[in-house]
């Protein structure tokens, strides 16, 4: 975790202060509505179809037990008893009123948890690997980096008015969990020939109207030149970006019409004018900010244990341990997810008294430490293996051990139609649907990794674009239609899914999920060969006609 001082406790208790301010305004009548909209939207507050969405955020992921009783006493204060988990690692009140936000946020400074920078035109939320500082294999511990962002990022007077949003993404692990070849700027440590670290930077990633995957920009830049460069880049996008076609704007397009060897020459200019100037980072800044993270004291611990092996004679435990725990860097100690999809639920949504539990439970159990990931999951870092059977039950009674991660009901899904104003078609109840008809473990089992990914509108929030099967929904005169892509993914291997065909209807939805998905299983070469690399080897047409055929 890491530790705020004074300067951000300051900075953050100051924001209060100007919100309550610019909240009592608007309630006088004193802000218009339009006059208000883009000082709440730098405070994260957004009108939707119901009330006022209030998104929080929770920078590359990390919450500790206190930052998450907080949230759960915001929804049972403030909202309706529950919270959203996005994939942009934020949560998310849906139900808020605008007299209380102020209160809202004040109550969340107390623990060093603030709004900003969640929405509006400028530099987002750091997202980062959930399982960053635990992973084996991992570079280092990419949050370090990701803090140096954050600060270098938060109110950065020359990008608080970008063209359009901008997002960064960080892994240090060879596998990337972070998606970071879809973001604005991607960020993956690694070493050079030489042994040195630094950093591939990727730039132009992004869904929406126009997906793009990440190109890479620059393969290796030396951590002392990482403020400098991506500030050469967000020069460049600052100075060139549209900001006459709203759908133009973003960096991706820009990357995409200027070519990214014109656009790496122009950063590469910039770059070269100030890479030796101040924001040029020397070994105490760096080792400053990681001296301000507090990691566990491990104990030494075997990675067999009685516990362990006793418990796997329950097929329940078995089946949530094989989908649920993962490997850690320390040996006796293993990454837990905490599934935020049970069968008949919304994607990502948790209530006020399972973020009561899961803060005990990190206490108990992971060193008083959650991660949050984007695929609306959330993560118990630093479990001790001795643990897991004690830990499994806990979860179990708090509906938090349904055993689909990464299986086909492990659902991503925007909160769509029935929340968002700018969806036009609902996501959560296909998400329902699809956890139900898929809800036999041993079949989801059999089926393997398949993501499903699902997005309410062309902004792609549940990026259905990089889903094993995605679905986006379409509105065609006044009712609800549904695009199929497959073959997408978010991984190292990035690529966006194909269209498959005609969009189908609300009600057929789950049939055609369904249909795929026996199509694979009919035609998979072996036991193991993932849903996503039998599309590329076999292409789109095997499933396109299983699913026109008789439609």
């Amino acid at each position: 975790m890491y530790a705020y001082d004074e300067i951000d406790r300051t900075l953050i208790n100051e924001r209060v202060a100007e919100f309550r301010d610019q909240v009592k305004r608007r309630l006088s009548g004193e802000l218009s509505e339009d006059e208000f909209k883009m000082i709440r939207l730098m405070n994260g507050v957004y009108l939707q179809l119901h009330a006022y969405m209030f998104r929080v955020a929770i920078p590359y992921g990390t919450l500790s037990a206190a930052q998450m009783r907080r949230l759960a006493h915001v929804a049972r204060k403030y909202d309706r008893g529950y919270g959203h988990f996005t994939t942009r690692q934020n949560i998310q009140f849906n139900w808020i009123k605008l007299a209380d936000l102020p209160d809202a946020l004040a109550e969340l400074a107390e623990v060093d948890i603030h709004a900003m920078q969640t929405s509006g035109n400028c530099t987002r939320s750091i997202t980062a690997d959930q399982w960053a500082g635990v992973a084996p294999g991992e570079i280092e511990d990419p949050r370090i980096w990701a803090e140096l962002l954050r600060q270098y990022s938060t109110l950065h007077p020359e990008f608080s008015f970008l063209p359009r949003k901008f997002k960064f993404a960080i892994t240090a692990s060879d596998h990337d969990r972070a998606a970071i070849k879809v973001h604005d700027i991607g960020l993956r440590l690694h070493r050079n020939d030489a042994g040195e670290t630094g950093f591939e930077v990727l730039v132009g990633g992004g869904l929406g109207r126009t997906p793009f995957i990440g190109k890479t920009i620059k393969p290796f830049v030396p951590g002392r030149d990482l403020l400098s460069y991506v500030e050469a880049i967000l020069r460049v996008y600052n100075q060139y970006g549209r900001r006459d076609n709203i759908y133009k704007a973003r960096i991706k397009i820009l990357v995409h019409e200027l070519g990214i060897e014109k656009f790496a020459q122009e950063v590469e200019a910039e770059w070269l004018q100030m890479r030796d100037g101040a924001l040029a980072l020397d070994d105490a800044s760096v080792a400053d900010i990681r001296s301000r993270f507090r990691y566990p004291a491990y104990e030494n611990l075997p990675d067999d244990t009685d516990e362990v092996k006793q418990a796997a004679s329950d097929p329940r435990f078995a089946a949530w341990h094989a989908n649920s725990v993962a490997p850690h860097k320390q040996p006796g100690y293993a990454i837990v997810t905490l599934s935020l999809k049970p069968i008949g639920g919304a994607p990502g949504d948790a209530t006020a008294d399972q973020m009561d539990g899961i803060a005990d439970l990190s206490e108990r159990y992971s060193f008083g430490e959650i991660r949050v990931g984007h695929e609306q999951n959330l993560v118990l870092p630093h479990v001790a293996r001795r643990d897991l059977p004690v830990l499994w039950r806990a979860l179990d009674r708090l509906h938090l051990a349904t055993p689909n991660v990464n299986l086909v009901t492990d659902i991503i899904a925007c909160p769509g139609l029935d929340y968002c104003s700018l969806a036009n078609t609902r996501s959560i109840p296909i998400a329902q649907e699809l956890t139900r008809r898929f809800s036999n473990h041993e079949t989801a089992n059999m089926i393997g990794r398949l993501h499903v990914n699902i997005s309410g509108c062309i902004n792609a929030c549940g990026h259905h674009h990089v889903g094993h099967i995605g679905i986006l929904g379409v509105e065609k005169n006044g009712e609800e239609f549904y695009q199929i892509t497959i073959g997408g993914r978010a991984d190292e291997q990035a690529v966006v899914g194909e269209l498959i065909g005609p969009a189908v209807p609300y009600a057929d939805v789950a049939d055609v999920v369904e249909d795929i998905v026996e199509a694979y299983l009919a035609l998979r070469a072996r036991p193991d060969e993932l849903f996503v690399d039998a599309v590329k080897r076999l292409g789109l047409e095997p499933f396109k006609e299983r699913v026109y055929a008789t439609r």
